[in-house]
C-alpha cells in the first residue's frame, strides 16, 4: 500500500512547543503534535509536505492547513515531528490545545534548501498550492466532517471511527 492510499488520513493530539522556529524565523506558525501521535504515523506515510483542514479544541472553525512531516533536513533535525501549519492569523499560541486533523493529500517530498530564504519560498509554495487543492469539492467536503464536531473523536489506524454519513456532499 503505497502513501496515497491511506488519505484521508485523521489524527488528533495535544499541540506541544517545538522548535520555536515557524513563526520566528520563517513567518509561519507551526502547531506540533507530541511525539506519541508522530510514533503512531503507519509505515508508509512518507515524509513530506501535506494539505488538508484542521480544528482546535476550543474553536468551532476548521482552518486549511499544510503540515511537515519529517526531520527537516534544512535543520538537520534528529527528532521526526508533525508540524502543523494553519492558514489563519491567531492572536495566541494554542499549546496544550487539542488539535484535530485530516490530511487529504502529499504536496512534495522533504527537502533541502541551500538557504533560509529558499525554504521560505518553497513553504510560500505550498501553502499557496494547499489553498488551491482544498478547493476542490473532494476536499471541501472534509471540512464540515464530523470527525471535528466529535468529542473525543476515536481514530484507528488513521481514520475516523464514526458513522458512515459522515461525509455528505
Amino acid at each position: 500500500m503505497s502513501s496515497f492510499e491511506i488519505f484521508p488520513y485523521f489524527t488528533e493530539g495535544t499541540v506541544v512547543t517545538g522548535f520555536g522556529r515557524g513563526g520566528k524565523e520563517i513567518g509561519v506558525p507551526t502547531a506540533n503534535f507530541e511525539e506519541d501521535v508522530v510514533q503512531k504515523l503507519p509505515a508508509n506515510f512518507e515524509c513530506g509536505v501535506y494539505y488538508g483542514w484542521a480544528k482546535i479544541s476550543d474553536d468551532d472553525n476548521v482552518y486549511r492547513m499544510v503540515q511537515s512531516v519529517g526531520w527537516n533536513p534544512y535543520y538537520k533535525n534528529t527528532l521526526k515531528t508533525m508540524e502543523t501549519h494553519l492558514m489563519h492569523k491567531f492572536d495566541n499560541d494554542f499549546y496544550g490545545k487539542h488539535l484535530k486533523v485530516i490530511v487529504l493529500g502529499y504536496i512534495r517530498p522533504m527537502s533541502d534548501f541551500d538557504s533560509l530564504d529558499a525554504l521560505i519560498a518553497a513553504i510560500q509554495k505550498d501553502i499557496a498550492e494547499a489553498n488551491k487543492l482544498l478547493e476542490e469539492p473532494t476536499c471541501l467536503k472534509y471540512k464540515n466532517h464530523s470527525f471535528f464536531s466529535i468529542s473525543p473523536a476515536a481514530v484507528v489506524s488513521g481514520q475516523a471511527v464514526i458513522t458512515p454519513t459522515a461525509v455528505s456532499g
